[in-house]
This record gives C-alpha cells, structure tokens and sequence, in this order.
C-alpha cells in the first residue's frame, strides 16, 4: 500500500518501522522540524526524522501546513492510498485529510473516547485509570473525533509510570496499525458518554501540592516524570522528585503541616497520608537515590517542602 507516515517523537517510531518492514510503499514521512537541542544548540532532527533517513526514506519538515497551499498540493502530488499519523504535532487541514484515497489513519495512545488531546498517556496515570491502549481512528477535523477501526486495551498496575506505559503503547500502536491495514475493519463512531480531554502539559503542571492526599501526589510523580518532571521548593531551589510512594503516617502522629518531612528517611506529610520520597536531584546535580540523596542534604525531621 502506498502510504505516507506522519510522526515526530519517540512513540511513532516502531510503527514506522514496523510499517516499512511490512514492505508498505512509504512515499513520504513528515516530520517536525529539526530544532535546537543539547549545550551547543545544534539544529537536531527528531526521532522519526532520524529513524526515516536511516531506513533511506524522503522525509518533509514543514513547520505548518493550516495554509499552505503548496504544501497541500505536493502532498495530493503523492497520490497516496492512505496516511498513517501518530504524534505527528501539526493539525492536518482538510485539503490533506481529504488527500488519500482511504483517509488519514491516526495512532492514538488512549480507549476513545476517554483522552483526546494532547497528553493521553499522562492522563491515565494521573487519574488513576485501570487500562488504556491504542485506538485505531480515522481523522476527521475535529480533535480525536474520528469513527474507529480498531481499540486495544492494556491494563495498568498500580506502580505504572509513563515510560513504561509509552512503550508498551508504542508496540501495541505498531501492531494495529499493520493489522487496520491489513483487514480495513469497519469503522464506529465514537461513543458520546465518557469523553474526557487531556490538555498540553506545561512545566507548573510539576508542581507537587502537598495539601493532595499522598495517593494522588504519587500518581502525579508517575505520570510527569520524564517531563514535565514533578518538584517541590526546598531553600529556594526546585527540587525534583523523580520516584515516591505512598505511605501511611507513623501510629500517634498528630495531623502534621502538610510538606513537613517526618524523619531522617524522607517521609513527607500530606493532606492525606505521607509519601515516601525514593529519587531526588537538586539543580545541576546527579539524580540521586533517596538514601544516597540523604547522606548528602540533610533534611531534619520538622522541614517544610514548599
């Protein structure tokens, strides 16, 4: 089948690979464009940029498309069957969703309808969910509103963290989307109970609030590390906090400040329970193991994280 692949981070690149060693006539990848990264700054290609020009694939990096109409023409020029996209970054606009003979086909991390948007596999941590999985969709303009042609759970155990769910969500992405191909189910609408929307996280999206009860403080150290990346205040730096669990508060103890470290171990109090700190780094430092962490910045039982 002749197709075009439209991705840019991490999470698309088994699925672009998985597409090209199906033997799929890959016409074009796009990509975003390279951007400055590292010390030096130097203009950097993204994942599935680099991935593509090792596999010897023609890759495009428009930094728009709402617009452009020349960029519109050339990808009609591709006389495509289908569009695979997964985390691509740039909305299609309609001339391009109307391109392919057979649509545009979306690898979406999340069961829809429950997380459209941009940050389904976060959301899923942070609120606790017991599954998600890859939804095979057909893009539509509106934001991840598109019939579905496949869905494909995966349960999530109580200590899931992102990276891990990304990669399983990755491979599992990968399958399906060779199997859609393959089989071209019928597609279903979404169902219009249960649509819930993960918003763009930013980098205030970190910070820990330790008035939430320890459960949820420990679901958001899972969900936003790598990044965002979860921190508290500690003499006027941002500490982060890179692993944690819950934990229960020592028998006798009166209800304490919440942010108050209750011993030598790095017990925190919170506005319900306490959260055990494991992995910490302070700016400029090495992440530290918290027993390793603690040997170093000594932080005395009756400290408040801010």
């Amino acid at each position: 089948m002749r197709l075009a692949f439209m991705g840019s981070p991490d999470f698309a690149v088994p699925a672009l690979r998985a597409l090209h060693a199906a033997g799929h006539e890959i016409a074009a990848v796009y990509a975003q464009p390279p951007r400055p990264a590292g010390r030096g700054q130097r203009e950097t290609p993204c994942p599935v940029h680099r991935a593509a020009l090792e596999l010897g694939l023609p890759v495009r990096t428009p930094a728009r498309l709402r617009r452009d109409a020349a960029e519109h023409a050339a990808f009609a020029a591709l006389d495509l069957d289908v569009a695979v996209v997964a985390a691509y970054g740039l909305i299609l606009p309609p001339a391009m969703l109307d391109a392919p003979r057979r649509g545009c086909l979306n690898i979406h991390a999340s069961l829809l309808p429950r997380w459209r948007g941009a940050a389904p596999i976060q959301a899923a941590i942070l609120h606790g969910d017991a599954e998600s999985g890859i939804t095979i969709m057909r893009m539509e303009e509106g934001l991840d509103t598109g019939p579905m042609l496949l869905r494909e759970a995966v349960p999530l155990g109580p200590r899931a963290t992102t990276p891990g769910l990304h990669d399983a969500l990755a491979a599992l992405g990968a399958r399906l989307i060779l199997r859609a191909l393959a089989e071209w189910p019928d597609p279903e609408p979404q169902p219009v109970e249960g649509i819930t929307y993960a918003a763009r996280l930013a980098k205030a999206d970190g910070k820990l609030d330790w008035t939430d009860s320890a459960v949820a403080l420990d679901r958001r150290v899972r969900a936003l590390n790598p990044w965002p990346g979860t921190y508290c205040a500690l003499d006027g730096e941002a500490l982060r906090v890179l692993a944690a669990a819950p934990a229960t508060l020592p028998a006798g103890t009166a209800p304490p400040v919440p942010g108050t470290v209750l011993d030598a171990a790095g017990l925190v109090a919170t506005g319900e329970g306490a959260l055990r700190l494991l992995r910490l780094q302070r700016p400029g430092r090495a992440p530290l193991d918290a027993d390793a962490f603690l040997r170093g910045t000594k932080l005395p039982p009756g400290t408040v994280l801010g």
